[in-house]
């Protein structure tokens, strides 16, 4: 076993440490449902798992992924990240986690990616829905078209966020080819 987690994995340990039955949770890129099984069963029956995604493929399956784990509190929404503020609640507010895992959806139309376009905004939407205390995770995926345009924007968006208020980092392996994937994380101080 490596002595370095995969940068997803490590974003899923200290999530686990965060994450409080009860809390609400945002998926904001459910691609196939991954994260946000993984937020639904952090979350309890007591909380709540928001989920975004433009691709009907990508609400299917992770609707699917979730009833066969037996999670049934969830809320999917066919619609970008960048819209996330306008569909949720007031009551689920603020939020614990922010999840984003950017790039394309696996098995499907490789054309079809997030952008800086939109997920700038959606990352400001972030800040102000989340919790004191409160994290948003960011997988980047800068060794595809357009993803190296998309993580050189995030990470810019992350230098510059005012160290009073946030705190942000970053994990990938530097020597590795073809432009791994890294993992961005900001946590909210105040």
């Amino acid at each position: 076993m490596p002595a370095f987690p995969k940068p997803i994995h490590l974003a899923h340990q200290i999530i686990k440490k965060l994450i409080q039955s009860g809390d609400t949770a945002v998926d904001a890129t459910l691609g196939n449902g991954h994260d946000a099984l993984f937020l639904g069963g952090l979350v309890g029956e007591k909380g709540c798992v928001i989920g975004f995604d433009v691709q009907p493929a990508a609400i299917e399956s992770s609707t699917k992924r979730m009833k066969e784990n037996e999670i049934g509190h969830y809320d999917f929404h066919l619609t970008g990240h960048e819209n996330m503020a306008e569909y949720i609640d007031e009551e689920c507010l603020p939020l614990a986690v922010i999840m984003f895992n950017l790039g394309y959806l696996p098995n499907a139309d490789k054309s079809i990616i997030t952008t800086e376009q939109t997920t700038i905004p959606a990352l400001n939407s972030s800040l102000q829905l989340l919790k004191p205390g409160g994290l948003i995770s960011v997988m980047c995926y800068p060794g595809h078209a357009g993803g190296d345009i998309e993580s050189a924007a995030v990470s810019q968006w992350a230098e510059n966020l005012p160290r009073e208020n946030y705190r942000a980092a970053s994990y990938g392996l530097h020597n590795a080819p073809n432009s791994p994937p890294y993992l961005l994380l900001v946590e909210k101080i105040n």
